[in-house]
């Protein structure tokens, strides 16, 4: 099984599969109602192939991407060009970001905050968050807490065909969950078939959950200040709820660290 780091999870076939395998899109409006009531310019943590930031972008916001991964990097940037959009996306980790600017608004679409794959890094990359905020500013962090997957759901196949008539699947094969080190490995299989000429990766998908108390002591240590945690529907979120997102702001008007 190829195992690159878990910044580097999504390169090559899996880049290319993720956006259409994938469960479903973020609703860009969310994000967009976020930026708007926060402040420009705007960060998106995690923005990989540019879904929703293009959409925020071509609504008229200021908003700049991030992601660690140079494929969706470069994909982003092309689906931008496609659209005749000017973004400007940084490829960096989250974790040791370093743009040399802050912005009133932060955020991640989605829970890509879970793919860190441990405190240590997840606080690392509060800190990056608390450097990055300008004063005043929030940033805003979904998280999720894994279900067990039902064993009749592992091994099912998802496929779809491109316009260069490849055809791509997806099949989470194994799950092992660490209930006590909060993670959850999936063995993933993706395929690229062109012609019967097919590609085949097997890699290990890492998913570190948090606690609303764990992840609101990260979020504290690292010089942030927890303003909500909320449930998908923007209400507090209840404390044993498996989908939250955390608003953070700084702890002190001088986020630097």
């Amino acid at each position: 099984m190829i195992r690159p780091p878990p910044e580097l999870f999504y390169t090559g076939i899996v880049a290319q599969a993720y956006g259409p395998l994938r469960s479903s899109p973020p609703d860009p409006r969310i994000y967009a109602g976020f930026v708007k009531s926060t402040g420009q310019p705007a960060l998106e943590l995690g923005c990989g192939d540019g879904d929703p930031l293009l959409d925020l972008v071509a609504g008229g916001l200021d908003v700049e991407g991030l992601d660690s991964s140079p494929d969706m990097v470069a994909r982003c940037r092309a689906a931008a060009a496609s659209r005749g959009l000017d973004v400007v996306v940084h490829e960096q980790p989250m974790q040791s970001m370093d743009l040399g600017r802050r912005y009133p608004s932060i955020y991640l679409a989605g829970p890509t905050f879970n793919l860190l794959p441990d405190d240590d890094t997840a606080g690392r990359a509060l800190e990056r968050i608390a450097a990055h905020l300008a004063p005043g500013g929030a940033a805003l962090v979904p998280l999720f807490v894994p279900p067990v997957t039902p064993p009749e759901h592992l091994g099912v196949v998802r496929s779809y065909t491109d316009d260069h008539g490849t055809t791509f699947r997806f099949a989470a094969l194994h799950e092992a969950r660490d209930d006590e080190a909060r993670t959850l490995v999936t063995t993933t299989r993706y395929e690229a078939d062109h012609d019967g000429d097919v590609v085949v990766e097997e890699r290990p998908w890492v998913v570190h959950w948090h606690t609303q108390p764990g992840f609101g002591a990260l979020a504290e240590r690292a010089g942030l200040t927890v303003t909500a945690v909320v449930a998908p529907d923007g209400t507090r979120a209840e404390a044993d709820a498996p989908v939250f997102a955390f608003i953070l702001t700084p702890a002190t008007g001088d986020a630097e660290r």
